[in-house]
């Protein structure tokens, strides 16, 4: 695996050991090696600092997954800018708050993407803020000359300094700005890349949007390990499968909604495995029913699902590995990764727990951000030791496998009896019928929460029936308190572009009825 202490530094390392290896390929067949993509990133840092972009400028993009955008990351780091990847999926309300707070002198977005008129957008957003100049990129990145590019800053001065500012994803109020620096995220990175044993003749699915976090440690796993990535900018099952299948995936992520979909296509199809050359399924992002990794493995092959744990504020903290036991890969989310990364579970009581013992996991290590753009965050998400909260609950087991049971906020009280949403959707994914689930608490008077079930049926025309699934339940010996009182059924449940469900939605859809 190529060290390296910034990115930058790792573009030309990696360049230098491996010149014409395949960097990334597209979904029209464009290719780039990685010298070729090195002089690319030179030749656009040229265009961009004749803009005026220099060591420190705020730049924010909003762009699909393209291998321009791979380009620009890599252009900017070049001149040592601090980058805001910004989601698709942020509108005027987000992307306007974003620009207040960060304060771009230059935001990329690509003109109209999946209907949706983002330069429209973003010069109305410009128009209210002075010095913000708009640049839209439909087609390929302006070109300058490498010559007259500045010096490079020494990377023992420049690794830790913040050059990433990356905002959760702002689903139940404004979003928040986690700083990063180069050396924090390549720590995940490299963990990562380790824990999934990636080669050189790996091709990655880069099939979710690049302006995730998990978007740049993709770019950088490639680089430590010289691995190649097939960048797909709007994932379609129908087109898009075929095109992971003929470059030779071997890393199909990146989460459960693509599992999801992999596997349903795989039984629609039937026959020879879709993926023939896949390794594994990298996850993340979201919670995966054990009996995915079980059917994946089965049904197509490879490693079944090799997850990993981790956060905006706090990337990849935890990783699985292919050789890991089928019990861990289905019920884990790994260890810690890398090994400097620590893990404390601290029960409601405010305990440090014994493994097995649930309670709030707290993290500390070196891809942990270095606070949120506005301090004021910094006190509540911190504790006195400097670990970060991270709402989730879960526990470690005696090998240090990471499990998660839920959110702090995801715990339905019910008549002073506390329900695990995830124990529940993680039964009902087991029923033939049932493509999707999610679990919720509704306000109730009488028992302060009672428990909705919202599901998404394999079968539209064969749905679910309130009574099938209870007697599921009833037969997997659930509590009959934890038994969901309502049943709802959806075509699709709505998630984030990361795979989580967006349950403050169904909450408001389901409350008041």
């Amino acid at each position: 695996m190529i060290e390296a202490r910034t990115l930058w530094q790792l573009i030309e390392r990696r360049a230098d050991a491996t010149p014409e290896a395949l960097f990334a390929v597209d979904e029209r067949g464009r290719r780039l090696s990685f010298a070729v993509y090195r002089a690319a990133c030179e030749r656009a840092a040229g265009a961009l600092f004749a803009q005026g972009v220099e060591e420190g400028s705020r730049v924010s993009w909003q762009l699909p997954t393209t291998l321009e955008a791979m380009v620009l990351v890599g252009a900017l780091s070049r001149l040592g800018a601090v980058q805001n990847p910004i989601l698709p999926i942020y509108r005027a309300r987000e992307v306007g708050f974003v620009a207040r707070q960060f304060g771009p002198s230059l935001l990329f977005v690509p003109g109209v993407f999946r209907g949706f008129d983002h330069e429209t957008m973003a010069r109305e957003i410009a128009a209210d803020r002075d010095g913000l100049e708009v640049a839209v990129l439909d087609g390929l990145l302006a070109e300058g000359d490498p010559a007259a590019l500045p010096a490079v800053s020494p990377p023992d001065v420049t690794s830790e300094s913040v050059r990433w500012v990356f905002y959760t994803s702002g689903t139940t109020a404004d979003p928040k700005g986690a700083r990063h620096s180069d050396a924090g995220l390549m720590a995940a990175s490299r963990g990562m890349s380790a824990a999934l044993d990636l080669q050189e003749d790996d091709r990655v699915a880069l099939v979710f949007p690049f302006t995730h976090v998990g978007g740049v440690l993709w770019l950088m796993n490639g680089l430590h390990s010289g691995c190649a990535h097939i960048v797909v900018p709007a994932f379609d099952p129908a087109t898009s499968i075929d095109v992971l299948a003929r470059h030779g995936v071997t890393q199909a992520g990146a989460g459960t909604a693509f599992h999801q979909v992999y596997l349903a296509v795989q039984r629609e199809r039937g026959g020879a495995p879709i993926f023939p050359r896949v390794r594994a399924f990298p996850g993340g992002g979201a919670p995966k029913p054990p009996q995915l990794h079980h059917d994946l493995k089965r049904e197509i092959g490879g490693a079944g699902i090799v997850a990993g744990y981790g956060m905006t504020e706090c990337p990849v903290l935890a990783m699985s590995s292919p050789g890991d036991p089928d019990k861990k890969l289905a019920h884990t989310e790994g260890r810690a990764c890398p090994s400097e990364m620590q893990i404390r579970v601290v029960t409601l009581a405010g305990d440090v727990a014994t493994p097995g013992v649930e309670g709030e996991l707290r993290v500390k290590g070196p891809q942990l951000c270095q606070g949120y753009l506005d301090p004021s965050l910094d006190d509540a998400a911190f504790d006195d030791d400097g670990f970060f909260r991270t709402g989730d609950l879960g526990f470690l087991d005696a090998d240090g496998y990471v499990t998660i049971t839920g959110r702090l906020k995801d715990v339905i009280i019910r008549k002073g009896e506390n329900v695990s949403a995830k124990e529940i959707e993680d039964l009902l994914y087991d029923h033939p019928k049932v493509k999707d689930a999610a679990v919720i608490g509704l306000p109730d008077p009488a028992t302060g929460e009672r428990v909705c079930a919202v599901v998404a049926c394999a079968d539209a025309s064969d749905p679910l029936a309130f009574a099938e699934m209870v007697d599921c339940l009833r037969g997997r010996d659930l509590m009959v308190q934890k038994i969901p009182e309502r049943l709802e059924l959806l075509p699709e449940l709505p998630r984030n572009p990361t795979g989580k469900v967006l349950k403050h939605t169904l909450r408001e859809r389901y409350a008041g009825s």
